[in-house]
């Protein structure tokens, strides 16, 4: 008769190595991954008056509630796992429209993000959050 766990430590082993030898081999865990969310929000407010609120954070980092002058980046950086669950989140709100997006989420972001400088950027507008892997082509990712 066979022996079950023959057979169920090896494939424990190899789905749980499979994607952590990945990431190894193509350096994504030392990578330092740049974040920027950009106020591109039209205001008919005065100029020192902010019309943007971002508050965005990880499971283990917040990192605070920014209030945001129009064209004004914020940025931060950003390191991925070893398992690869790398997410940071950000909550952004405008005269009554709010909007919760993935600012960067490793498994979606690690080879997208490299194009560009290893940047992640995102420009809020009127219309929705929309992000750029290499600040030529915008896809609104997030409507409002």
């Amino acid at each position: 008769m066979v022996d079950l766990r023959q057979f169920a430590f090896p494939m424990l082993a190899f789905s749980v190595m499979h994607p952590l030898a990945t990431a190894v081999s193509e350096d994504l865990l030392f990578i330092n991954y740049h974040i920027h969310v950009t106020n591109d929000l039209p205001s008919d407010l005065p100029p020192a008056v902010p019309s943007l609120h971002l508050h965005c954070k990880s499971k283990d980092e917040d990192l605070g509630e920014k209030v945001m002058f129009k064209h004004e980046d914020y940025s931060w950086d950003a390191k991925i796992n070893l398992f690869r669950t790398t997410l940071f989140f950000c909550y952004a709100w405008w005269e009554g429209k709010q909007q919760y997006f993935e600012a960067f989420k490793a498994t979606r972001d690690e080879h997208r993000c490299r194009i560009y400088h290893n940047s992640c950027l995102w420009s809020v507008r009127e219309d929705g959050i929309y992000f750029s892997k290499d600040s030529l082509t915008w896809y609104n990712e997030y409507p409002w």
